[in-house]
């Protein structure tokens, strides 16, 4: 990938990076590449449980981008959503190959700091402090145990801070259905940590 861009480099809006990028601007792509990687690869991460898985698809994704494989219409979306949506994808095709991911604790540079631009909420929900708790691997590991469709809504809600339409636009599906599996997956979750943390008590 190309470093040390010029200082306007990075400034614009999407769109204009993009048809920059389109016309040959490396340092366009680049600008691309650092405000959406991040929280991309979080996301792959937080849904695959496997680094190596996200970094694969973080590559993909914009590899597409870059060469015009993937073909984004900003009459649709914002380019982020367009790359969750494209990173669900892939993980949901890798997925049917290889077989559900083992999980892996997240590694060390795995911190959760993302600039949100359509942010639904200013102080964190109780699910997502647990969730960026550096000490909460067991809730790390109860949300890689729920199905992959309730893992989606939990970690564009509650750690992108993704709102219901875009979530909606992501994962393909009708308001109500993500209203249902947010819902559905946050009662799932505690359950499960519920089911974990009763040994504990009585030990």
């Amino acid at each position: 990938m190309p470093t040390s861009p010029a200082p306007h480099a990075a400034s614009g809006t999407d769109s204009e990076l993009l048809r920059r990028m389109q016309a040959g601007d490396s340092a366009a792509f680049d600008a691309l590449y650092r405000r959406h990687q991040g929280p991309l690869f979080r996301f792959c991460l937080m849904r695959s449980g496997a680094p190596g898985t996200a970094a694969d698809v973080v590559q993909e994704t914009f590899i597409g981008l870059l060469t015009g494989a993937l073909q984004f219409d900003p009459l649709r979306g914002s380019l982020a959503n367009f790359l969750f949506g494209v990173g669900r994808n892939l993980l949901l095709k890798h997925q049917r190959g290889n077989g559900p991911a083992p999980f892996a604790s997240l590694p060390d540079s795995a911190e959760f700091d993302d600039d949100i631009d359509d942010t639904i909420c200013t102080a964190p929900t109780p699910l997502q402090r647990l969730l960026l708790d550096e000490q909460a691997e067991q809730v790390r590991r109860a949300l890689s145990s729920l199905p992959p469709h309730y893992r989606d809504v939990l970690i564009l809600y509650e750690l992108h801070e993704r709102s219901y339409l875009d979530i909606a636009a992501i994962c393909q599906l009708d308001i109500g259905t993500v209203r249902s599996r947010l819902s559905r997956g946050r009662a799932a979750l505690a359950r499960r940590l519920q089911a974990w943390r009763a040994p504990l008590s009585t030990a």
